[in-house]
């Protein structure tokens, strides 16, 4: 296993308790800051290898907690079907084109999903055209997973939309996100871009995850969730920037 240097475990610990706080605060998120975060000082590989592993475990914890809060099962299957499809190819990608291009890529991504928070902060969409859109979306954010280590400009923007009551989106984004991750893991494992350090790390990176959680639920209590949600607006436009200076 290649040395882990102190620069690269504060960053991957600062990133991981950034996004805790996100997801102790909303219930989802973390990968939203997490990879973002990580990918403006290190590799894209690295840092979507990195959150496979945290990704999976907090999502599953998520979903034991929550799991009698799911209706809709019908709408998450096919969301999940489509989205291991997408998280494969998206983990081919990931591994085939130059980083880069990912970087800018992903860059992109974060700008329009800001720009359309900030645009369309009250879109709605009712339970049958979401049961229309869920293939597509499903595949969609599953691609932007496996290759950018972030769905949240397709998964929480349609997710959103429909307005779900708060504990059954958490378990419909738990599941979502942990089955991508169960793909994720042995197709990175099968193309070389999961190494045993990225294991190693991702392990670790278990604890500032959940080590953020409690204070993003604090801090929720403490403001409005209106100004928590500009905070992190603001910051995600700031990695963007970070990520386009440093091409």
């Amino acid at each position: 296993m290649a040395f882990i240097d102190p620069q690269t475990l504060i960053i991957v610990g600062l990133a991981f308790a950034i996004g805790g706080i996100l997801k102790g605060a909303t219930g989802v998120g973390a990968p939203l800051i997490a990879v973002p975060v990580m990918t403006s000082f290190v590799d894209i590989r690295f840092a979507v290898a990195v959150f496979v592993v945290p990704n999976l475990a907090i999502n599953l914890i998520q979903s034991i907690i929550y799991r009698r809060a799911l209706t809709n099962k019908r709408f998450l299957l096919i969301l999940c079907l489509f989205a291991s499809l997408g998280a494969f190819a998206g983990s081919l990608t990931l591994y085939q084109a130059s980083s880069g291009v990912l970087e800018m890529l992903m860059a992109g991504l974060i700008l329009f999903y800001v720009g359309f928070r900030l645009y369309r902060p009250n879109w709605r969409l009712s339970m049958s055209m979401a049961h229309k859109l869920n293939m597509p979306i499903g595949f969609l954010a599953g691609f932007l997973q496996g290759a950018f280590g972030i769905s949240a400009p397709a998964t929480l923007t349609f997710l959103n939309a429909i307005k779900f009551e708060r504990t059954e989106f958490i378990i419909i984004v738990s599941i979502f996100f942990m089955t991508m991750s169960v793909i994720q893991l042995p197709t990175l494992l099968y193309v070389g871009l999961m190494q045993p350090e990225h294991l190693v790390l991702g392990l670790l990176a278990v604890l500032p995850l959940m080590g953020g959680m409690p204070l993003g639920a604090y801090i929720l209590r403490q403001t409005t969730p209106d100004l928590f949600d500009k905070v992190i607006l603001f910051i995600l436009v700031g990695v963007a920037m970070r990520l386009l200076w440093a091409l």
